[in-house]
């Protein structure tokens, strides 16, 4: 029951996005298409689950053994930076229109402040390997709700004609996203 709640509150109480502000840049940069959106927001759960699994097991079976825990965001980014060479070269053979798509953003996941946030937050929470994975997972699934949410939201302002001139483009994404964070942060609370 524990986790479930952790799993919830990772997604939706404390989004990423939404309610912590990490992650902001590829949430504005990609979400134009609900296509794309999906896209990021798989690599991003595969960088997250994997990073936060491989750091706690450093940091708890290498780095506070060794009286070296002050390395961990070194040692964090550079397990975030082979991940995300990991997931490019994987979009890049595999599905090569995603890896157009997303342009700059991919390899921008390596210097994401969600992941490498998350990634602190497990151990300074003092969450264990498990609950580590779980938090991981479900900060990634509530980044890609997020920005597939946006995405959807950006697609129907688009098609939209009635918005005043001077609202349109990013200023209107703002405020939408503004929005979301107050729906967001209403679940404040409830767990």
């Amino acid at each position: 029951m524990n986790n479930i709640l952790l799993a919830i509150s990772a997604a939706f109480v404390n989004n990423v996005i939404l309610v912590q502000f990490l992650g902001i840049c590829p949430f504005l940069g990609v979400s134009k298409q609900i296509k794309t959106a999906a896209g990021m927001g798989g690599a991003v759960i595969f960088v997250m689950a994997i990073s936060s699994t491989v750091t706690s097991l450093i940091y708890y079976f290498i780095l506070e053994p060794l009286n070296i825990a002050y390395l961990n965001t070194i040692v964090f980014i550079l397990v975030i930076a082979a991940l995300v060479q990991f997931v490019e070269m994987f979009l890049k053979k595999s599905v090569p229109a995603l890896y157009k798509a997303l342009g700059v953003y991919l390899p921008l996941i390596t210097t994401n402040c969600a992941v490498l946030g998350i990634a602190i937050s497990n151990v300074d929470s003092g969450y264990n390997i498990l609950e580590s994975i779980i938090n991981g997972i479900f900060s990634a699934v509530g980044f890609a709700v997020a920005l597939i949410l946006m995405a959807g939201i950006r697609e129907k302002l688009d098609k939209n004609d009635s918005i005043p001139e001077s609202f349109k483009g990013t200023p209107i994404v703002l405020i939408s996203a503004g929005l979301m964070a107050i729906a967001f942060a209403g679940l404040a609370g409830l767990i």
